[in-house]
């Protein structure tokens, strides 16, 4: 079976990364968070004061320590899912808190920090049998990636599922605080200059507010099996 790149894009809390995952085992592929990466550039400026007291981010600060800051993935032996390192320290609970969530779009529209990202994004896919999921990937990193998605929920949908995963991990938020934290990032991320969150004119939309996992992955391993059969297609009136 041909190998291919598969960019899963779309709103916060609309599950890309549940799915993206789901993919990822299923396929034998690999998956990689670009979200959990500018989340982990993000506690690095937190960790190291690079936020004034109005909660905006020390700018030329950052950018000056970028060559400091390495992002990398490791394979957790429990869930079976890729944590997020960094400096060598796996930082996957750290990174999902409220106040790195309330930062993170901040730090993702600076463009030096995009551009490095990006460009360990790229590295980490050139290999193809990668599933990768964030804000640009279908229309930025991976322009010509074979299957495009992008994802969206209804928000009360989405903000519900937000809350749950903050209860999971211990951390308790009212609906309003978590749907106005939602809204934030959804505002930071159509209206940033580098790269913003838009359809890539080749995606194909999934609204799974009603869609159970299952329903979902069985959805995009449809669409897959269909890009598969069209490639046979093609190569054999070759």
């Amino acid at each position: 079976m041909q190998k291919i790149t598969i960019a899963i894009d779309g709103y916060s809390s609309c599950g890309k990364s549940t799915l993206a995952k789901a993919l990822a085992h299923k396929l034998g592929y690999n998956y990689i968070d670009t979200g959990a990466m500018y989340r982990a550039v993000t506690l690095y400026a937190i960790q190291n004061k690079l936020v004034d007291e109005a909660q905006n981010i020390r700018q030329q600060d950052l950018i000056n320590v970028l060559p400091l800051i390495d992002v990398s993935f490791e394979l957790n032996s429990h869930t079976h899912h890729s944590d997020v390192v960094l400096n060598g320290v796996n930082v996957e609970h750290e990174i999902r808190g409220m106040e790195v969530s309330n930062l993170v779009s901040k730090v993702s529209a600076i463009k030096e920090v995009r551009e490095k990202m990006v460009a360990s994004q790229r590295a980490l896919g050139k290999r193809k049998a990668v599933v990768m999921d964030g804000r640009d990937i279908g229309t930025h990193v991976f322009p010509k990636a074979e299957l495009k998605l992008f994802m969206i929920a209804d928000p009360d949908v989405r903000a519900k599922r937000r809350q749950d995963e903050f209860s999971s991990k211990g951390q308790y938020f009212s609906t309003d605080e978590v749907e106005m934290s939602l809204l934030k990032r959804d505002m930071a991320d159509i209206s940033r200059e580098e790269s913003p969150l838009t359809q890539a004119d080749d995606a194909v939309i999934l609204d799974n507010s009603e869609l159970s996992r299952e329903e979902q992955l069985e959805f995009v391993l449809k669409l897959i099996a269909d890009l598969q059969f069209i490639s046979r297609e093609e190569q054999s009136h070759h």
